[in-house]
C-alpha cells in the first residue's frame, strides 16, 4: 500500500512541476512576444509593453486574449502584421522560451 502511495505523490508532484514550467514558458513567451511587438510599434518602453502583454494574458484561458491585444495594439498602430504572422511568432517565442527556461 505504500508504493501505491509513493507512486501517487510522485505523479502529483511532476504534475504540479510541469504546471509550473508551463507557467513559465507561457510567461516568457508573452513577455518576448511583447518585447518583438513593441519594436514593431516603436514602443520606447519596450519593457513597460511586454508587461501590458504578459498581464493581458490573465484576462481568459489561452493565448486568445494575448494574440487579441497584440491585433489591436497593431491595428492601432498602423502596423501591418498578419494574424498568420502573429500566431507563428507567438508558437517560435513559446520554443524559445521553453529553451530559455531549461537552460536555467
Amino acid at each position: 500500500m505504500a508504493g501505491i502511495s509513493d507512486r501517487e505523490k510522485a505523479f502529483e508532484n511532476k504534475f504540479a512541476h510541469d504546471q509550473d514550467l508551463k507557467f513559465k514558458a507561457v510567461a516568457r513567451r508573452n513577455k518576448l512576444v511583447g518585447l518583438w511587438a513593441a519594436g514593431l510599434l516603436g514602443k520606447a518602453d519596450a519593457e513597460a509593453y511586454a508587461k501590458e502583454v504578459v498581464v493581458a494574458d490573465f484576462e481568459e484561458a489561452g493565448d486568445e486574449d494575448v494574440f487579441r491585444k497584440l491585433r489591436g495594439d497593431f491595428d492601432a498602430g498602423g502596423v501591418s502584421v498578419s494574424d498568420q504572422d502573429i500566431r507563428t511568432k507567438m508558437i517560435d517565442l513559446l520554443t524559445e522560451a521553453v529553451a530559455q527556461i531549461e537552460q536555467q
